[in-house]
């Protein structure tokens, strides 16, 4: 199986966080070099007066000047300690997330041939597409979710619930994103558009929707009236795929995957900016919140 990535926004997000973690302690290794070059500083005259009395044979103001740089020697400023801070909680989950991704990568390899292809981060305007397998069958959109739960759907009605070990029910909810779609719509919507894309520049074909559920005590439990396949082992599902009858042969799949790189390229290009997206999520709940007021 060969891997296509077109963007991987986790481990962008991930690093992003590391990165503000890490610019806490800049402020404490910028006051050490300020204090630091205020020592040098007082070193060097110091040396220098030391000198001169020594050339004119001053010796007390010499004795005075080498006392004065033993002292300054043994107050020299220590530098702090590198900061060991532990993961944020945000950065544990976007890591978890991060490894069963890889995990679900590995599987597929392992039993999936040379013509299949794995399109990692597909991005429309409707949202990204983690995984998107294109191989012999046909054209797999894949959501995957990192969930140390039990997982039910009720239509695009989503919940989990998560127990301990010895059984006790210790959390409940319902199961969306920050947008508030569920994982059905969240995988539907981008793949809906990336259907019709396709037929509309004659790559007609239909897309298998599966939400995989990669942590490893991750459970199906009761769904009912599904809009997409919920699975729990990327193995299992690659089996599956691979006994499927074919319908692509290797020119069409050819096309294929060169439109779904170029309609992520073209979406990609008009996405705004990290901050430009953070003001016109600000201005809508400007208005949203003048609406309602109003």
């Amino acid at each position: 199986m060969r891997t296509v990535e077109l963007s991987h926004h986790p481990a962008d997000a991930l690093r992003i966080a590391r990165q503000r973690r890490a610019s806490s302690g800049r402020q404490d290794r910028a006051e050490f070099g300020e204090e630091l070059a205020r020592h040098e500083l007082l070193l060097r005259r110091a040396t220098n007066a030391r000198d001169r009395a020594r050339a004119q044979q001053h010796w007390i103001t010499w004795l005075r000047a080498a006392l004065s740089i033993r002292k300054l020697r043994r107050l020299a400023p220590a530098a702090p300690p590198e900061p060991v801070l532990p993961l944020t909680a945000a950065e544990e989950k976007l890591a978890a997330g991060i490894a069963g991704e890889q995990q679900v990568v590995s599987e597929f390899g392992r039993v999936l041939g040379d013509d299949w292809v794995l399109v990692r981060g597909y991005c429309n305007r409707r949202g990204e597409i983690d995984h998107v397998l294109l191989g012999p069958p046909g054209l797999v959109a894949i959501e995957s979710k990192h969930l140390n739960a039990t997982v039910h759907c009720d239509g695009d009605s989503w919940r989990f619930e998560k127990f301990d070990r010895f059984g006790n029910l210790v959390a409940r909810g319902s199961l969306s994103d920050r947008g508030g779609r569920p994982p059905s719509v969240q995988l539907n919507e981008p793949a809906d558009l990336l259907e019709h894309f396709l037929g509309s520049r004659g790559g007609t074909v239909a897309i298998l929707r599966v939400v995989l559920l990669t942590h490893p005590n991750s459970r199906r439990g009761s769904c009912s009236h599904p809009s997409v396949h919920v699975a729990t082992s990327a193995l299992s599902l690659a089996g599956q795929l691979n006994d499927m009858p074919p319908v692509l042969g290797a020119a069409q799949r050819a096309r294929i995957e060169e439109l779904i790189a170029r309609d992520h390229r073209y979406h990609e290009a008009r996405r705004p900016p990290a901050a430009q997206q953070r003001r016109q999520r600000g201005a809508r709940t400007g208005r949203s919140a003048r609406s309602a007021s109003n």
